[in-house]
């Protein structure tokens, strides 16, 4: 029996799929899309679950390698046996060493991971962020499914202030103290984003992660990939009100200046975690500032 045969006589869970799958199946991997984002597609679906997805991608890619006159791959190999390299931080200890302060650890929820940081920020490096930003801010806005465009959104009334690279030397200098604490690249992140909500103001529940079904999203994940992980620096206190939720998993943090939040988007694949859904709820009395920080799988720009 020759390597083609073998393949096909594999070919069973693939040949199960309605024609319309298979269909797709075939054009997506001719379009050289991830298997992984593939298959995380299909089982978002609710047509079929991802080991059955899994299967049928591996056998499609079986059948391909075999045909193309390569060694065909053995059944217990897979095109999603192998996890990608992830941010992370260290929560071995209770207190963790950045290269110029001693952050606290507070809380670790580990599924999805959520961890609260304290002492990641000094009073001092907070105004001069805030101080830096001053009039910068214009309203938030949301990116697009359709297009990708920034466009303003009813579920996010806050206001919205960017620092680039290398604008500000305070800037600089957290954002290498994060790279640190998450052993990620600098390189690998997106500008600081800051983000003001006053009396009411709120962005309702939402994922940091982008949708590789968006066609929208789909131009952005070309600037460096997924949105692996959030850092979201609290820059004030707040009189009442102001929370980040995760209504999903029935968690609320306070802002509390200098603290930073951080939480992964994403599994050890880098496919999309639907239990990071979170959202700022609205504030009550005083003012919230915080600067968002995303750590992509490469290179932003």
């Amino acid at each position: 029996m020759t390597k083609v045969q073998q393949a096909k006589n594999d070919y069973t869970v693939f040949t199960s799929l309605p024609r319309t799958w298979q269909d797709w199946i075939n054009e997506n991997l001719a379009r050289a899309c991830s298997p992984l984002d593939m298959a995380n597609s299909m089982a978002r679906s609710g047509q079929h679950s991802m080991a059955v997805a899994r299967a049928a991608i591996d056998e499609v890619l079986r059948m391909r390698a075999a045909a193309d006159g390569g060694a065909a791959a053995e059944p217990a190999d897979s095109a999603f046996a192998a996890p990608q390299q992830m941010p992370y931080i260290d929560i071995e200890r209770n207190r963790v060493a950045a290269p110029d302060r001693e952050v606290e650890l507070l809380f670790v929820l580990k599924q999805p991971q959520v961890i609260l940081l304290g002492n990641v920020l000094s009073m001092e490096e907070c105004d001069a962020i805030v101080a830096h930003c001053g009039t910068r801010y214009t309203r938030s806005t949301v990116t697009g499914e359709a297009d990708g465009a920034s466009v303003v959104h009813e579920g996010r009334t806050s206001e919205m202030a960017f620092i680039q690279r290398g604008e500000a030397e305070v800037a600089e200098r957290i954002e290498r103290r994060l790279a640190a604490l998450a052993h990620w690249p600098a390189e690998c992140g997106e500008p600081f984003q800051l983000q003001k909500y006053g009396s009411t103001q709120e962005y309702r529940p939402h994922f940091d992660w982008l949708d590789p079904d968006s066609s929208g999203h789909r131009s952005h994940l070309q600037r460096g990939g997924q949105r692996l992980a959030t850092f979201i620096l609290y820059l004030s206190d707040v009189e009442q009100g102001g929370g980040t939720v995760f209504p999903g998993i029935g968690l609320e943090v306070f802002p509390k200046k200098g603290n930073a939040l951080w939480f992964l988007n994403t599994d050890a694949n880098h496919q999309p975690d639907r239990q990071t859904l979170h959202g700022g709820a609205p504030v009550v009395s005083g003012t919230k500032i915080i600067a968002n920080k995303w750590l992509r799988q490469g290179r932003y720009g």
